[in-house]
């Protein structure tokens, strides 16, 4: 798989009927290893041991109804008060993150509200805050760690 702009992590990968799965820590089961899924396990790696935030405030790949359809987020960080906190969309390293990608994820969190944003290919990462108030987003250069925001 390609290298990707996260640390480099070790992952439990195994081969089956020459098809490559992932063991996925947070979902408790193997995956299949697609380029768009060695983007998630990396960021959700990065969330847990950069960010610090645990395991168990982070659900990952949940089915909302947007729209009247059933969608599916990547990530969904809780915050202390199991409020959405963060929503992460992961792309495959070759996606392009642009307008389509990103009206995606504004499009998920029309459901979510979660506050902040975040959008990965693996090799971009756009981060953004949302004022639910003023009804505005602003790009951010990072989310916040588990740390600074469990007591808010």
């Amino acid at each position: 798989m390609q290298k990707l702009n996260f640390p480099s992590y070790q992952f439990r990968i195994e081969v089956v009927d020459n098809k490559e799965y992932i063991w996925d820590e947070f979902r408790k089961t193997m995956v299949r290893l697609t380029p768009e899924e060695w983007v998630r396990q990396h960021m959700l790696k990065w969330l847990n041991v950069e960010k610090k935030y645990p395991a168990s405030i982070i659900g990952v790949e949940k089915k909302i109804l947007v729209n009247k359809m059933d969608k599916r987020f990547d990530a969904l960080v809780f915050d202390s008060n199991a409020n959405p906190h963060i929503i992460i969309e992961c792309k495959a390293p070759e996606v392009k993150l642009n307008s389509e990608t990103f009206l995606q994820l504004a499009n998920y969190n029309s459901v979510v509200k979660a506050p902040y944003l975040m959008i990965t290919n693996g090799i971009e990462h756009y981060c953004a805050f949302v004022d639910f108030e003023k009804m505005k987003i602003k790009h951010v250069e990072d989310i916040p760690t588990y740390e600074s925001n469990k007591n808010k």
